[in-house]
């Protein structure tokens, strides 16, 4: 018997028919539109994030066959403010230049479009896949190209936390009525939001997110960055508390199983602070006993998935069918994807699991390329943590930020980020692009003991922040002095 295939009309993304637009939504749409173009570019930061995440995707223009949902036009808007400051300033749009976290989500995307052209062969597949591309890098280049270094770091976490507050109080409205705010705006998605699902007696939130693990997700995985607010000084604690504890509430009220695992894994990873020096070990060790399990269960390791429910009715089942079936039809999907999933098994066209949804709709190439662009996060801010290990509370806010992308990497096994959610993820990246910034050498005082004229050359002009290959940054490292590298070519002379 044939199983019973997804919904069609999510085929190439679906979509309404007409447009649905609130004249609330608009104005607001128009008035941070205006924001993004005019205002400071630290504060276009906290108006892109305030609207894109805010505003629900249900709100749409239609446009011929284009759907532009609220966040393509706030792009469209984030577009007209990077071409303003390049022409008026000459900045760049990859601030110290493009690194390797760049290179593979463009590399990423890129392939995504591609392979999903070549597997339908179909016009409805290449417009699907040309608005992936203008959402997906539209939003990574305005955050790349507004984020720049630590104090717009700071800044973007705080304007996070403020969001987080918003969507904490309507998601407790939502859980003690039982109804969304949201569906007043009457989008496409109204009906979902009056009503909301209910799972063991308690009704699951979802705030303005596409659905409540989604909603749920976005608070669990900014968790540690508050933590990382209140690490970087007293200046910090209240917005940091609000962050906390508007996170907490967030994962709570979605009453899903993934959110409480990036809660979770993010608190865990903050807790292993004291132990990092053996990091490199403990995954060893996680390694090898994920390997030995297998060795010894009658059924897959990956069958330990089947067993996590926290909620209580999880479909901790349908998560583990997901990894087992992607496994197991590897020569399906290895080269561009497959184009139905739902013959695999029951329910098998919900890919809810980015690492199993890359393979299966775009395959193996994609797959690495995400794989790296994790990989390279962790990296750049190993090396940061080491820059600025003499300093603990910088060191303790890189840390935090790993832990914020460990919270990522452990709840993309429950959920892809297919709404709004997209935004926070990319924020991230670009902070951790921000923070990986090597600032060269200021000049620094003569000092009285040595004499000026036996100086060939002792300070450097100040310069922006640039990107340092690993090979410099390991022998500047390596250095018997702190002090800049011209201090080395003072001449040994007469003092």
């Amino acid at each position: 018997m044939h199983p019973v295939q997804g919904p069609l009309n999510l085929k190439f993304g679906g979509g309404v028919s007409e447009t649905i637009l609130n004249p609330v939504v608009l104005l607001a749409i128009l008035i941070a539109g205006a924001l993004i173009c005019f205002w400071p570019r630290r504060k276009v930061i906290g108006a892109f994030l305030f609207a894109s995440i805010l505003i629900p995707m249900d709100q749409v223009l239609l446009i011929g066959s284009l759907h532009f949902p609220m966040l393509r036009i706030l792009i469209l808007f984030g577009l007209i403010r990077i071409v303003k400051d390049k022409v008026r300033s000459k900045a760049k749009v990859f601030t110290g230049g493009i690194n390797k976290i760049d290179i593979a989500l463009i590399l990423l995307t890129a392939f995504v479009a591609i392979n999903g052209i070549l597997l339908f062969q179909e016009s409805g597949a290449v417009i699907n896949q040309l608005g992936n591309l203008y959402t997906v890098f539209g939003v990574y280049f305005l955050l790349r190209f507004l984020i720049r270094d630590e104090d717009d770091v700071t800044h973007t976490i705080q304007t996070l936390a403020y969001i987080a507050g918003i969507v904490a109080v309507v998601m407790t409205y939502e859980v003690a009525t039982g109804h969304n705010p949201y569906a007043l705006l009457g989008g496409a998605r109204a009906a979902n939001y009056a009503s909301l699902v209910a799972r063991e007696d308690r009704f699951r939130a979802q705030g303005p997110f596409g659905h409540s693990i989604l909603a749920g997700t976005f608070g669990a995985v900014i968790l540690p960055l508050f933590v990382g607010l209140w690490w970087k000084g007293k200046r910090y604690r209240k917005i940091a508390t609000l962050g906390i504890v508007s996170s907490t509430v967030m994962t709570v009220a979605c009453n899903s199983s993934t959110p409480v695992l990036g809660y979770a894994a993010g608190v865990l990873a903050l807790c292993l602070w004291p132990a990092r020096r053996w990091v490199h070990v403990m995954r060893w060790g996680v390694a090898v006993t994920l390997v030995a399990l297998h060795l010894v269960m009658k059924s897959p390791v990956w069958h330990l998935i089947e067993r996590i429910d926290i909620s209580g009715g999880s479909s901790s089942y349908h998560r583990y069918m997901l990894v087992d079936q992607c496994i197991r039809h590897f020569g399906d999907w290895w080269l561009i994807g497959v184009k139905d999933t739902s013959v695999w098994g029951w329910d098998m066209w919900d890919t809810a699991n980015t690492y199993v949804a890359t393979c299966d709709n775009s395959g193996l190439l994609p797959f690495l390329l995400f794989l790296a662009m994790l990989v390279y996060g962790f990296k750049y801010l190993a090396k940061a943590r080491q820059r600025v290990r003499a300093e603990k509370k910088a060191s303790l806010f890189m840390w935090a930020c790993s832990a914020a992308l460990f919270a990522n990497v452990v709840a993309f096994f429950g959920i892809s980020y297919w709404d709004q959610t997209m935004a926070s993820w990319y924020a991230l990246l670009a902070m951790i692009s921000a923070l990986a910034l090597v600032p060269k050498s200021k000049p620094v005082a003569v000092p009285e003991l040595v004499s000026s004229d036996t100086i060939s050359v002792f300070s450097l002009p100040a310069e922006p922040l640039t990107w340092v290959d690993e090979e410099t940054l390991s022998r500047e490292s390596s250095e018997p002095s702190e002090l800049p590298l011209a201090w080395h070519q003072i001449n040994r002379t007469r003092i």
